[in-house]
């Protein structure tokens, strides 16, 4: 699909995910879920619930789920573009998400899949690309800033993950000029 040079300069793959990715992806995003603070499930998902999400992202070619290799060939980033409603006068609207494997963060690898998923939203003919992150989420929140997202919402306590209330924000990054 595409390569990219992430953060400390080793080339990096951005492509489709296919079915030998799902359990990559499953353990990326259980790390995620075990660690709190970057998505509101409480219990980690099964490979069958990993793969329902997967299959939810049609068509395909709208909303692509793609997963990120580094140099040596490792799945340890995925992401997609997911449907921000489902209501057809949204249509123009998608929402972004991605995970980094926690052993692989701090990489450039956050920030290649990003700029992948707002070409791509682009490249589809999109209007607007969204995000919904934790408002601790301090990571997450400087590279919607890096790409020049603006917060247009915040819900205080939004989600209790067991043991705290967590605050949500919600991002918005226009991609056509109008």
């Amino acid at each position: 699909m595409q390569t990219r040079q992430a953060h400390d300069h080793a080339d990096v793959r951005i492509r489709a995910a296919h079915d030998d990715d799902l359990q990559a992806i499953t353990d990326i995003y259980n790390q995620a879920v075990i660690a709190g603070g970057s998505t509101a499930d409480l219990v980690p998902r099964t490979l069958e619930q990993r793969r329902q999400w997967v299959d939810s992202h049609r068509p395909r070619d709208r909303y692509p789920v793609v997963v990120l290799e580094d140099a040596a060939g490792r799945v340890v980033a995925f992401g997609s573009l997911s449907k921000f409603h489902p209501r057809e006068a949204y249509d123009g609207v998608v929402e972004l998400s991605y995970y980094v494997d926690e052993h692989a963060r701090h990489r450039g690898y956050g920030t290649a899949m990003v700029a992948w998923l707002l070409d791509a939203a682009r490249s589809r003919g999109y209007r607007i690309a969204t995000a919904l992150i934790f408002a601790s989420n301090t990571g997450s929140i400087a590279l919607m800033n890096h790409f020049g997202f603006e917060r247009y919402g915040f819900l205080p306590q939004a989600c209790f993950d067991g043991t705290r209330y967590l605050d949500m924000s919600y991002w918005r990054l226009p991609l056509q000029d109008d």
